[in-house]
Order: C-alpha cells, then sequence, then structure tokens
C-alpha cells in the first residue's frame, strides 16, 4: 500500500535521514586499507546504539533473504553491489566499497548508499561511480509533483545508458515510511509519462546501481550478496527523497 506523508511527518523523516547520513559519513572516512568490514560494522552499530536509534537490517528477512541478515550495515565490495554481508575482509587499495545503510529514528526510516574508492581509484571505477552519481541526481530531478514514477526511471536510465551501461531492473528504489521498504517499486529503467502519479508526501528512495559490463546478477554462497555475473565491479548511489508541492526534497542528504 502506497501512503503518503504530511510535512510533519517529512520532517520526523529528515530527522532519519541527518542520522542515516551522519553514519555514512563517518563510515566512509573510516575505510581504508587494512580496515575489517566488520569494524566497519562494529562502527555503525555503535552509532545506532548512541542515538537510541534502530536497525533496518539486523532482523531483516524477505523473501530474497537465505536468512536474518544479522548485521546492520550492507558492506560491498568490488564484483558485489547489493546486500553485501560483512564478513572478516580487510580492505585493500583500489577496492570498490559500497556502503549502504538504513536505520530507523523515533518510528520513521532512512535510507541511503554510496560508494567509494580505497586508495588510489582505477579510472574505470572513478567512471562508474561518476555515472551512478549524476544518475542518482537525474533522478532526484525527475522527481516531480504532478509528474510520474516512470519518469525518474527514465531519467535514471538515460544516464547509464548514455555512458554505455546496461540496467538490471530486478531491484531498484522502493517506497520508504515506517518500514524499510514498501510501494512502489522504483526501477532504474523506464519510460517517462508513465506509472504511478508523483503526488505530494510520497516519499521514496531513488538508488542507482550499474555494473561495468554486464546487468546480470548472482547470489553469493552467504545467501545475501549480489554480485555481477561476469566479475566486473559495479557502484550504487541512493538517497531518500520526499515529493513535496515545491518539489523533491533529500532527507538523507550528507552535510
Amino acid at each position: 500500500m502506497i501512503e503518503l506523508r504530511t510535512p510533519a511527518e517529512i520532517e520526523k523523516m529528515r530527522v532519519a535521514g541527518i542520522f542515516v547520513g551522519e553514519v555514512l559519513t563517518e563510515l566512509a572516512s573510516q575505510a581504508a586499507v587494512g580496515v575489517n568490514l566488520l569494524k566497519l560494522d562494529a562502527i555503525a552499530h555503535d552509532m545506532i546504539r548512541t542515538r537510541g536509534a534502530e536497525s533496518c537490517y539486523i532482523d531483516y528477512h524477505p523473501s530474497f533473504g537465505a536468512s536474518p541478515f544479522g548485521k546492520v550495515l550492507c558492506t560491498s565490495v568490488n564484483d558485489a553491489v547489493l546486500h553485501g554481508l560483512p564478513h572478516d575482509y580487510r580492505l585493500q587499495g583500489g577496492d570498490m566499497l559500497t556502503l549502504d545503510f538504513a536505520a530507523s529514528v523515533d518510528g520513521w526510516v532512512s535510507d541511503s548508499a554510496l560508494t567509494v574508492i580505497v586508495g588510489t581509484p582505477r579510472p574505470q571505477d572513478a567512471r562508474l561511480i561518476d555515472t551512478t552519481t549524476r544518475a542518482l541526481s537525474a533522478g532526484i530531478a525527475a522527481a516531480q509533483p504532478g509528474g510520474r514514477l516512470g519518469d525518474i526511471s527514465a531519467a535514471i536510465g538515460a544516464v547509464a545508458l548514455a555512458d554505455g551501461y546496461t540496467v538490471n531492473t530486478e531491484f531498484g528504489g522502493h517506497g520508504v515510511g515506517r518500514t524499510m521498504h514498501g510501494d512502489p517499486h522504483v526501477p532504474n529503467n523506464g519510460r517517462a509519462g508513465r506509472g504511478l502519479h508523483l503526488d505530494p508526501g510520497l516519499v521514496i528512495a531513488i538508488e542507482p546501481w550499474f555494473l561495468e559490463t554486464t546487468n546480470k546478477i548472482v547470489t553469493d554462497r552467504d545467501g545475501w550478496t549480489l554480485r555481477s555475473a561476469d566479475g566486473s565491479r559495479g557502484a550504487h548511489m541512493e538517497h531518500t527523497v520526499a515529493i513535496t508541492a515545491d518539489g523533491p526534497l533529500v532527507l538523507s542528504a550528507r552535510g
């Protein structure tokens, strides 16, 4: 069911978004050569505890997950692009790391992600991150009241296709509110002018993710981590965005 939020509720969601942004900013600053993914998860766990927030991940067990997630942070490295389960791995120079984090503050959720490069970037990795960042900006700019959901999808897909990447539409953006994942699904490619009306009060996560040379994914043996089918690297960017009468409002903006 799609629910529209009042301006007062959106302001409460902004509080959650500020916290999520703070956590991701701290994690990105801590991501360095030799740092263990489990340490990054522990940092996020400590920040949740200190803030009195609640994790959206630790008990999360959708149909596509092998078991409850068990961690508070997704850490996807190199050919992993979504749902990366933190494990005993120390980051190496040149690694491409996606940090995806969602939390609930006072009952309201925000969800956000970013991809960073540890150490010296490869040019092709920097290009992929740039494309994904611009696709997120294009999707947000298209999230205008009176528009259609397909406007967002088409804007995201156009950026990817123009840069020579293909697009997977199995996983994409989604509704956000009292829970992390809700309706509507927001594909990362589509046709403008089609789909759900974008009414003020709709809150969605917009999250383009692209792989360098494929749009096919496979599930890792851990039952969670989604990797490229051909071993190529992936990038993922996400913000929680509210549709308002004045246009899109990014609730999870990082300072």
